[in-house]
């Protein structure tokens, strides 16, 4: 794991960075393999970097980013168009990363902070900062999928990563077991696979006074409150003095990561500071500090807004310990998996969205859940896959029952193991949408957005059946908030926003997001893009993607109004979607 080391800022000694220096730090960062973001992002970060140097910060809006970079006309509107909120979320990601893999020994740290889109520029131990005084703000954007403030990066990161070991908490199939009730060790090793544990040890009270003390004790509970919503993870709660479980604890999986920080309070100032450690080897995976003025918000809800903010971003399947997992689970041949790391392959799938991936994923869950039929996760990723098989036109000669019958069976059996678990609802929301009982699966998706709303792959998913009903405002604003906070695979979501700006026949931008998420094998892309390009005239790229169609997915086009209508629900929104097809020159009855 990586080893991460304090930077010290002494702006009375050291020097500024000069131009030179952050240009040639700016192009270690954008050709680093570790900077993984497509290229309209590497031209994002090149863009504000060189307007910032050149001291035009003052320029540096959404609007400018949006005409500049991403080929915007005049009419963009930040409010209506989240591209450029998205992209800087996915840099300012990517920028920690690098940080963290390839450049803890570069001079030159760029940052880009919450906020706004004007880089800083600092030295790497014992460096001036360079900040620009002004440049865009994004408070008025109230789509923004990341916290505003700098200090909810902090404690999304740190305490996030308790988030994460929470959620498979509730892996054991006992439905009326309390949030902070004791582990059953032994329930725990026979329901469930070798999941990754978080302990979390109590944040510190660095102040020793009435009020600090009572700050400490509220944000280790509420995070571990919020973490327990995901289920994906075990969390245990640390003692004051030492990182060691009970040993009870330890009969299957000892906890592979550790969550300590400490809180400070100076007059109405709050401080915290966190780290991540692998407990294998000491190596600290993550370490954040943030400042917060106590008097900006009621201390409940600061604690809730952080608490949900670390969650999301290190709880959910693509945050820090499931990367982390991840990237061991890669070199393990398949026959050889285990049940977690087939939940880790789900996700990997989802990156592509290949047939041959899903196959294979598949395979893995229903042995999975043969191995450990109480473990609800894999019940509800299973689900999906099946759900998979009917919206992505999959393996549609299988024997019965039909696909979307084992969905159903395998989602009930998740939420039946676990009523919590919002993978499960998920899973039963997309088996009662494609039957057509649309309005039992967006209550169903309600409940379980009320269940954790931290989570951005459900809130996308519920996002988008809104938006298919008919609610296309509020479901695509879902989507839009999703995608800017999800680190993961946004390919598919991507797709989904392109059908958004379509249904609101802004097909010029609608071909931009499709572009961007670039699901090749993915049959609703290509039936997506089609349609777009269809609307903008572009005879040739409509027939190619008319072509792969007929190629690779022929049976979309069998009985092409009963697929739009299985996705679509309103006729007036499927008649706008087959005119796009027509257009495109699909052959439509």
């Amino acid at each position: 794991m990586v080893q991460t080391r304090s930077v010290e800022i002494s702006p009375a000694t050291a020097t500024l960075p000069t131009e030179s220096e952050v240009l040639a730090q700016l192009g270690r960062i954008r050709s680093s393999p570790e900077f993984d973001v497509p290229e309209r992002a590497r031209q994002f970060l090149g863009y504000i970097v060189n307007e910032t140097i050149a001291g035009r910060e003052e320029r540096i809006k959404a609007y400018s980013i949006a005409v500049e970079v991403f080929g915007r006309d005049s009419s963009f509107d930040a409010q209506a168009d989240p591209v450029v909120r998205i992209e800087a979320g996915r840099i300012r990601r990517a920028l920690e990363r690098y940080y963290l893999v390839a450049g803890q020994d570069d001079p030159i740290i760029i940052t880009v902070p919450k906020g706004g889109y004007v880089p800083v520029f600092s030295r790497h131990n014992g460096g001036a900062v360079r900040q620009a005084s002004a440049g865009a703000t994004e408070k008025d954007d109230k789509r923004n999928g990341e916290p505003e403030r700098p200090w909810k990066l902090v404690l999304l990161a740190s305490l996030g990563l308790l988030v994460l070991a929470v959620a498979m908490f509730y892996l054991v199939p006992r439905t009326d077991r309390p949030i902070n009730a004791p582990l059953d060790a032994e329930k725990l090793v026979r329901t469930a696979p070798d999941v990754p544990w978080l302990v979390v040890l109590p944040f510190e009270d660095l102040s020793r006074t009435t009020s600090s003390g009572i700050i400490a004790r509220g944000l280790t509970d509420k995070v571990i409150e919020e973490v327990s919503r995901f289920r994906e993870i075990v969390v245990v709660a640390g003692r004051p003095s030492e990182d060691q479980l009970d040993p009870s604890l330890m009969v299957h999986s000892p906890a592979r990561y550790a969550l300590s920080g400490g809180v400070r309070l100076d007059g109405d100032k709050l401080m915290l500071a966190t780290r991540l450690v692998n407990r294998d080897d000491g190596s600290v995976l993550w370490a954040e500090s943030y400042t917060e003025d106590l008097q900006v918000r009621n201390l409940l809800d600061l604690e809730t807004s952080v608490a949900r903010a670390v969650a999301m971003a290190l709880a959910q399947p693509y945050g820090v310990i499931f990367r982390a997992d991840a990237s061991k689970a890669a070199h393990v041949p398949p026959d050889d998996w285990e049940a977690y790391q087939c939940t880790l392959a789900y996700y990997g799938y989802r990156a592509d969205l290949t047939p041959q991936s899903h196959a294979s994923v598949q395979g893995c869950l229903k042995r999975a859940v043969d191995r450990y039929p109480g473990y609800a996760t894999a019940w509800a990723l299973l689900s999906l896959t099946y759900i998979d098989e009917l919206r992505f036109r999959y393996r549609l000669n299988a024997p019965s029952p039909p696909p979307l019958d084992l969905a159903m069976e395998a989602a009930r059996r998740a939420v039946e193991l676990d009523p919590q678990n919002v993978r499960g609802l998920q899973a039963e929301m997309l088996a009662f949408f494609f039957r057509g009982d649309v309005g039992t699966a967006l209550n169903i998706g309600a409940r379980a957005l009320e269940i954790n709303p931290s989570d951005p792959e459900l809130s996308a998913e519920y996002g988008l059946r809104l938006a298919l009903s008919g609610e296309w405002k509020n479901g695509c604003e879902l989507i839009a908030e999703a995608v800017g906070r999800n680190p993961g695979p946004l390919g598919y979501f991507e797709s989904s926003l392109a059908l958004c700006f379509y249904m609101q026949k802004d097909y010029v931008v609608a071909e931009q997001w499709i572009r961007a998420g670039d699901v090749q094998a993915n049959p609703l892309y290509h039936l997506i893009a089609a349609a777009i390009l269809g609307q903008l005239q572009k005879t040739a790229e409509a027939a190619k993607e008319r072509q792969w169609i007929e190629a690779n997915a022929l049976d979309l086009l069998k009985n092409i109004r009963r697929e739009v209508a299985l996705r679509i629900h309103r006729p007036e929104d499927q008649a706008h979607f087959i005119d796009g097809l027509v257009k495109a020159g699909l052959p439509v009855p």
